[in-house]
């Protein structure tokens, strides 16, 4: 077994109370941020912070960074030193959100200062920030249609935006004006910078109290602490081969079918090794791709949701490995393949792989599939103030939704997208102050929780009309249409995204979960849920009485009460929530879908949609009991797509109804491969 050095000559409890201070950090940059910027984006917490040595490697990261940025802040810091070595002094700042250096995509914009003492360089702070906007296209830089990265917005290089103290203000704003926002460019751009000294000057202040060598020292001992505590952990686990996949939608340049994301997770002594050389071996033809970067960052904050005890630094990664396979591909993009939507595209997707994986390694741990993040991006001209229509807004918005059911537990429901738990729901108040909409609805959406012996959390329908417009556009940047938030161990599906114009009227358009710059007017009525968690366990082993005690919440239908988890559920007063259990109907209901439904999934296709345009199976009846994936708007059917999803099922699902596998100890036959 390898291990770190721990012998650094430091006392335990020194040690332990920089290692503290340094978390502490990272936390009141933060805080920094948080009070100082401009943007409401950042204001929302989409932002993180860390802190690096001289080489750029992480001495720590905050207790509620965004998820999607751990594991790329040490790219940025190294690219920085790479770009300036031998020509970084005290004062200096620099900007960075080059996604083919480490990055994320173009909107997480990093400020990274060198910190030093008395002349001596001693790392580096960062902080790391999704500016709402950094031109291109599309207002919010989420270009659906984007065939390359210039077509996203600005890509900075390392850039000195502060030299020596003094602010280059021609290069701050050279920056601001290729935006939508310039004033809130500035402003969050100054808002980072401080929250880097704010580190420095801490950093500065823990020498003087403990001296310089011993800073210095910590700064390795809490990486390679982080590495043997990594190491340990890992070796009390049972060595083997585990490997799965997961699916974007579509590829827009192909044609309907799932794009396949596959990881193989091997553990061997104290490391864990991931291989994603086998997922689509080329990007895809609009902004569903992911650099290095992006990809990394999935890994590491997959498999450190398993260990939540353990910090955070590039002692973890010395643990966890990764073969992302050659450049090109839809995880390991190349220049200028674009990237502005990989937190919704392979991010999303390599996380709930890992939760998968990790589930047969610890079983007390799992969780289903989680809802999938999504942005809502509307742009044009604010008439508001009856002017000639010359202010520009750009409105910004992001869901909660459900979480995968747990083994034992139901999933957390309306809470933030596992790419960054920190991210706040944005108050409507706030939204209609700076835009020129107003909220129609946000409810949780009853009988969004995939079914399951434990139920997905529940997702929510929000609602927004538009009110003083002219020239304004809709950006929509998701997943999860058709490749739905699944279920695991024998759990059911949620529901699949989309948005909806004017849902119900006349003039009512669909445009499904993925398309840039659409026109909306003034009065337009936007529509669109999230999706639930996916259930864990067979939902015909629930006991009928949490059904019911779902159903009196809002969460179940009578009518899926009887169809997914065939408890039968008679209504004896709604307006006191009363409601009972029909326990004979119930029992026969059971028995009737146990016995058919296997056969469900093998219906032909075809017809099973033509029952569905013809308003005799509903779209949670296909997903569920079918199997069968359509063009949501339309109800054409999907025959590849839904050949894939069925396939899905047949892996994830139907094993542990017919052969009643017991989960977490027995192997799924798919899943454990060595």
């Amino acid at each position: 077994m390898s291990s770190a050095n721990m012998d650094h000559g430091l006392d335990p409890v020194t040690f332990e109370v920089l290692k503290n201070a340094y978390v502490n950090i990272v936390d009141q940059m933060a805080e920094q941020i948080f009070r100082t910027c401009y943007s409401f984006v950042i204001w929302s917490r989409d932002f993180s912070s860390a802190l690096c040595d001289v080489n750029g490697d992480t001495i720590m990261q905050g207790s509620g960074d965004i998820a999607a940025h751990v594991g790329t802040l040490h790219y940025t810091a190294k690219a920085v030193i790479k770009a300036f070595q031998g020509d970084i002094h005290p004062g200096d700042v620099f900007v960075v959100n080059d996604v083919y250096q480490g990055g994320t995509h173009f909107n997480d914009t990093r400020i990274v200062r060198p910190m030093f003492y008395k002349g001596e360089l001693l790392g580096f702070a960062q902080a790391n920030g999704h500016w709402a906007d950094v031109g291109g296209a599309t207002p919010g830089s989420f270009n659906v249609n984007a065939l390359d990265h210039m077509a996203e917005g600005l890509r900075i290089t390392p850039v000195r935006v502060w030299s020596k103290g003094e602010q280059l203000k021609d290069v701050c704003n050279l920056i601001a004006s290729n935006t939508r926002a310039p004033a809130d460019i500035i402003g969050d751009m100054e808002a980072q910078a401080q929250a880097t000294k704010v580190a420095e000057t801490e950093v500065c202040r823990l020498i003087e109290k403990y001296g310089l060598d011993v800073i210095k020292t910590s700064f390795t001992a809490v990486q390679d602490y982080v590495e043997t505590l990594t190491r340990q952990r890992v070796a009390a686990l049972p060595d083997g081969v585990w490997e799965t996949e997961d699916y974007i939608d579509l590829d827009p340049g192909v044609g309907e079918g799932l794009i396949p994301i596959r990881v193989r997770m091997t553990i061997k002594d104290d490391t864990v090794h991931y291989d994603l050389s086998k997922s689509h071996p080329t990007s895809i033809r609009c902004f569903l791709n992911a650099c290095y970067g992006g990809s990394f960052a999935a890994i590491v904050a997959g498999t450190k949701m398993q260990f939540p005890e353990i910090p955070l630094n590039s002692g973890f990664y010395r643990v966890v490995t990764v073969d992302l396979g050659p450049e090109g591909s839809v995880v390991n993009a190349a220049w200028p393949t674009p990237v502005a939507g990989f937190c919704s595209g392979p991010f999303e997707k390599i996380m709930n792989s890992i939760f998968e994986l990790w589930a047969e390694v610890l079983p007390e741990r799992a969780m289903a599939c989680t809802f999938n993040l999504d942005y809502l991006l509307i742009g044009g001209r604010d008439n508001r103030e009856g002017g000639t229509g010359q202010k520009h807004f750009m409105w910004y918005d992001w869901m909660v939704g459900g979480w995968g059911a747990r083994n034992g537990r139901d999933g957390w429901g309306a809470t933030g997208p596992v790419f960054g738990v920190q991210l706040g729901t944005q108050p409507f108040e706030g939204q209609e102050r700076l835009a020129p909409v107003l909220t129609t609805a946000h409810e949780l959406r009853v009988d969004s929780g995939g079914p399951g012996e434990s139920r997905g959390g529940m997702g929510v329908d929000k609602g927004v009309i538009l009110t003083e417009v002219d020239r304004t556009v809709v950006s929509y940047c998701c997943d999860r249409e058709r490749s739905i938030t699944w279920g695991l161990w024998g759990g059911l599906p949620s529901i699949p995204h989309g948005v909806w114009v004017n849902e119900g009227l006349e003039n009512e358009r669909y445009l499904g979960s993925m398309f840039s710059n659409e026109p909306l007017l003034a009065g337009d009525h936007v529509t669109r849920p999230s999706a639930g968690g996916g259930g864990l366990g067979d939902p015909l082993e629930r006991d009928p009485q949490l059904v019911c005690e779902d159903v009196a919440d809002g969460y179940v239908s009578i009518a899926r009460a009887a169809i997914d988890y065939g408890v039968v559920v008679k209504e004896i007063d709604a307006d006191l929530a009363e409601y009972e259990v029909d326990r004979e109907a119930t029992l026969a209901k059971r028995a009737y879908i146990r016995a058919n439904r296997a056969k469900w999934i093998e219906e032909d296709p075809e017809a099973i949609a033509a029952k569905y345009r013809a308003g005799e199976l509903s779209m949670l009846d296909l997903i569920r009991q079918h199997g069968v994936i359509v063009n949501w708007g339309s109800g054409e059917l999907l025959p590849k797509t839904t050949g894939q999803f069925r396939a899905m099922l047949k892996r994830r699902a139907a094993p542990y109804w017919s052969k009643r596998l017991k989960p977490g100890s027995e192997a799924s036959v798919s899943l454990k491969v060595a």
